[in-house]
């Protein structure tokens, strides 16, 4: 228990919980006054941060002024995420007597070793020099929340390759024991994590999260179908030290129109992006995103996707010139690729022209670092 470790920030009550009783009076007659921080609080995150931050400078470390879950210390790097934590040091005696420091100034800790499973992500070396991430916990989890079973039928692909989802406002509404919109987080979690392959499937359900029909949770069980044919397979990556950030963007331009659906669903007429990130010759994002506007031509279109992507990549590469400042010997450069020549243009040429003028001004953010 994480954030119960903290002192609580203020006298708070609450109304005495169902299925406790009380020696006087009644539970409408009483509270209960807390005398911990705990979880549900709106602050409950807020004051565990504070209280965290507050403990790691005590002993040392000077949080990154990039991104606020990294910490430094001379040749120690500590990330947070939420209640789980990372060190990255140059040997383990190193490691476990940082880990002791926190423990001696009040934090209680679960020094669980070698980080070969965190948040869900199995991490396994193989002896070939690859490293695999795999989530098996996590797919068996959505299989069950599904009702299907390890040894349902499978599928080979994460969707129908001829129907196109779209609202089915005449279709009766999705009602199953299990909620869609949780499959959903789930499966995108995956997708982000360990299965690339699933993450356009999933993103084309869950545009509809908010009335769900019975052919959208049909299409959540194709793709639960096909997690049960790949759960035991992962992403396998082989560092190479001398190569630094390669972002590929593409689009697919108005690729969902639809006539007969556009009154119902304008969404049809946007185009959608989709990126592919390395560090190191290794997959660090990948993303299949609808556009948040209607693109008027093709050159535009792709020009929004690159500018998405390299969102992703610019903060990254400001905490690596960061860490490189603390003294690790890191490759901190990108090359970024668009196959369509005006485009190219576009993000080379900081000027605006008259065709490209209603380009919102937000997509023009990278110019300063090209």
């Amino acid at each position: 228990m994480t954030y119960t470790q903290v002192p609580i920030e203020m006298d708070l009550y609450i109304e005495i919980p169902n299925g406790i009783e009380t020696t006087q009076g009644n539970t409408k007659d009483c509270i209960i006054q807390l005398l911990a921080n705990i979880y549900g609080q709106k602050q409950a995150g807020r004051v565990w941060n504070q209280y965290l931050v507050s403990k790691l400078e005590s002993i040392g470390f000077t949080q990154s002024c990039i991104d606020e879950c990294v910490f430094y210390r001379d040749d120690i790097i500590f990330i947070i995420y939420v209640d789980d934590g990372i060190f990255l040091g140059t040997s383990d005696d190193q490691l476990s007597h940082v880990i002791k420091e926190l423990t001696d100034i009040g934090l209680q800790i679960e020094d669980q070793g070698h980080p070969a499973d965190y948040v869900g992500v199995n991490n396994k070396w193989l002896p070939d020099g690859l490293y695999k991430y795999s989530q098996r916990t996590p797919i068996d989890s959505i299989i069950a929340n599904v009702r299907l079973t390890p040894q349902d039928f499978t599928k080979p692909v994460p969707a129908k390759c001829k129907l196109r989802l779209h609202a089915f406002l005449d279709l009766p509404p999705f009602q199953e024991e299990w909620t869609l919109r949780s499959a959903v987080g789930k499966l995108d979690y995956i997708g982000q994590t360990s299965h690339p392959d699933i993450q356009y499937a999933t993103h084309m359900v869950a545009k509809y999260s908010s009335n769900p029909k019975q052919e959208h949770g049909q299409a959540i069980i194709y793709i639960v179908r096909y997690l049960i044919k790949t759960h035991d397979l992962g992403l396998h990556f082989k560092p190479d030290a001398s190569k630094g950030f390669y972002c590929y963007a593409d689009v697919d331009f108005s690729g969902e129109w639809n006539k007969d659906f556009a009154e119902l669903d304008p969404s049809t007429a946007k185009s959608r992006s989709g990126w592919f990130i390395l560090y190191a010759n290794c997959p660090v994002i990948w993303c299949s995103k609808m556009q948040l506007q209607v693109a008027l031509s093709i050159t535009e279109a792709e020009y929004i996707a690159l500018s998405q992507a390299l969102c992703d990549v610019i903060p990254i590469m400001a905490l690596l010139e960061e860490i490189r400042e603390h003294h690790f010997q890191i490759i901190c450069n990108c090359k970024a690729f668009e196959d369509y020549s005006r485009a190219l243009e576009m993000a080379r040429l900081p000027k605006l022209q008259p065709h490209t003028k209603h380009v919102n001004v937000c997509y023009h953010h990278f110019w300063e670092h090209v």
